[in-house]
C-alpha cells in the first residue's frame, strides 16, 4: 500500500475520530483494515495512531469471537489505559533518533556503525540502554518520526570538478563552431554489455494473450556464446549512427578500431571534403583521457584518415550528458526491449533496424577480433605522437595531427 492510501487514511480517521468513542474507534479501524489487502491492520496503525493489538481486539469484536465479551459495553473515558512508553520516557525518542540518524553513520561513538539497523537490532540497544521496548514498538516510532525504508537513490554523479562547467562550454562551444563549418563531430562511447542468449529482457512486446516469449529462468552466461559489447558512434550532425558489436574485450583498441570503422562505412561518404573530426567522448572506460592506448588510438586515427582529430573528454561523472546516450543508445534499449538476444545476429539486425520519427538511422558490424587486456604504451613510443593539448585543461581537449 501506497502513500496515498496511507494519506486518505488519515484524513477519514481524522474527520470522525472525534465522535467516536473507545470501543467505536477500535471496531471503525477493524472494518478499514479488514477491507484492504494483506497488510492493511499495519496500515490502519499507522493511519490513526491506534495499536495494532487494538486494531486486532476490534476484528474478534467484529467476528463475534469469543473474545467479544471483553469490548461489549465497555469504553473508557479519553485519557484511560495503559500510557505510551513515550510518556514514561519522553527521551526515548531522542534516543532512537540518535541510533538512526543519517549523520550517525560515520560516528565512531554509534553503537550501531558496522550493523544492519533492523527494527530488531534497534530495539536490541535501546534496551541495552534501559529502555523496556519491542522491535514493533520501534517500527511505530519510526513511522511517527516520518522515517520509512528506501533503497539507494543514484543521484551523485561524482566529484563535482571546479572546472566542470567551464568544460562543458568549452565543448558546446567546439562543436557549434564545427557544425557551422560542416566538419563531423562524432560523440562516442561503450553500451552495457549483453548475454547473449534466451535470457529475458526487460520490457514488454505484444504477444498472444497467455503466450509470452519463454526464456531461459536465471541469467548464467553461455560460455560459447559469451557477451556482446557494443561501441557506438553518434554523428552528431546528420543523426546517424555506427555501431560496431565486439565479442572479446572493451579496449581503447576496439574503441578506435569502431571509429575508423564508421569512417570507412559511413563518415568518408557523408564528409568527402572534411579535413578535420571532432570527437566527444567519456573521461573514463575504454575511450579515457588517461589512457596512452587511446591516445596512440587518436594518432593512428589521424595517420590513416589524414584528418586533424580534435578530442574533448566530458568531466568526470558526467557520461549521461554524452549525446550518444539520449540520442542513440536509448533507442536501441526501446528497439529490443522485451527481445531475448539469442545470437549476435539478432543483437546486429536489432541495431541496425533501430529508427525514430526525427530520422535516426544506424549501421552495425559484428567484428570477431580479439582485443586483449594489458597492452602497454611505453614512453618512448608516446613521445613519438603529433598530439597537440588545448590551452585550456589540455588534459581533457588535444589534438592529433597527421605524421607525413
Amino acid at each position: 500500500m501506497g502513500q496515498k492510501e496511507l494519506a486518505s487514511l488519515r484524513k477519514k480517521y481524522r474527520a470522525v475520530c472525534g465522535l467516536l468513542d473507545e470501543r467505536t474507534r477500535r471496531v471503525w479501524a477493524a472494518a478499514e483494515a479488514g477491507s484492504l489487502p494483506y497488510g492493511g491492520v499495519s496500515l490502519v496503525a499507522r493511519a490513526t495512531g491506534l495499536s495494532r493489538t487494538t486494531v486486532h481486539t476490534g476484528m474478534r469484536e467484529l467476528r463475534g469471537g469469543p473474545q467479544k465479551a471483553i469490548g461489549r459495553g465497555r469504553s473508557r473515558k479519553a485519557g484511560g489505559g495503559r500510557k505510551p512508553l513515550t510518556y514514561h520516557s519522553p527521551e526515548l525518542l531522542q534516543a532512537l533518533r540518535r541510533l538512526v540518524e543519517p549523520t550517525t553513520r560515520g560516528d565512531p561513538e554509534s553503537p550501531l556503525r558496522w550493523t544492519c539497523k533492523s527494527t530488531r537490532h534497534l530495539a536490541g540497544e535501546l534496551q541495552r540502554q534501559g529502555y523496556r521496548i519491542g522491535d514493533r514498538k520501534v517500527a511505530d516510532l519510526l513511522h511517527r518520526m516520518q522515517y520509512s525504508l528506501q533503497a539507494n537513490a543514484k543521484t551523485i554523479e561524482g566529484g563535482d570538478h571546479p572546472d566542470r562547467n567551464a568544460q562543458f562550454e568549452y565543448i558546446n562551444a567546439q562543436t557549434k563552431k564545427f557544425l557551422q563549418q560542416n566538419v563531423p563531430v562524432i560523440s562516442v562511447d561503450t553500451k552495457k554489455k549483453e548475454l547473449v542468449g534466451n535470457f529475458s529482457k526487460d520490457g514488454q512486446e505484444w504477444q498472444p494473450q497467455g503466450e509470452p516469449e519463454k526464456t531461459l529462468l536465471h541469467d548464467f552466461p553461455d560460455k560459447e556464446l559469451g557477451k556482446a559489447i557494443p561501441y557506438g558512434v553518434y554523428d552528431v550532425g546528420q543523426n546517424q549512427g555506427w555501431v560496431s558489436v565486439g565479442i572479446d574485450h572493451d579496449t581503447a583498441e576496439f574503441a578506435m578500431d569502431s571509429i575508423l570503422s564508421w569512417w570507412k562505412h559511413m563518415g568518408c561518404k557523408t564528409y568527402p571534403e572534411a579535413t578535420e573530426l571532432l570527437i566527444m567522448a567519456d573521461a573514463g572506460g575504454s575511450n579515457s583521457s588517461r589512457s596512452r592506448l587511446w591516445k596512440m588510438g587518436v594518432q593512428r586515427l589521424a595517420d590513416l584518415t589524414g584528418l586533424q582529430v580534435h578530442v574533448s573528454h566530458f568531466p568526470p561523472g558526467t557520461s549521461k550528458w554524452n549525446k550518444i546516450e539520449h540520442r542513440m543508445f536509448s533507442f536501441i534499449t526501446q528497439n529490443w526491449r522485451g527481445r531475448p538476444l539469442v545470437s549476435y545476429e539478432t543483437i546486429v539486425n536489432l541495431i541496425g533496424s533501430t529508427k525514430t520519427s526525427t530520422g535516426l538511422k544506424v549501421k552495425a558490424k559484428l567484428t570477431r577480433k580479439k582485443y586483449p587486456n594489458g597492452t602497454k604504451i611505453s614512453s618512448a613510443a608516446m613521445a613519438k605522437l603529433n598530439l597537440k593539448p588545448a590551452t585550456f585543461h589540455g588534459d581533457w581537449n588535444y589534438s592529433a595531427l597527421p605524421r607525413g
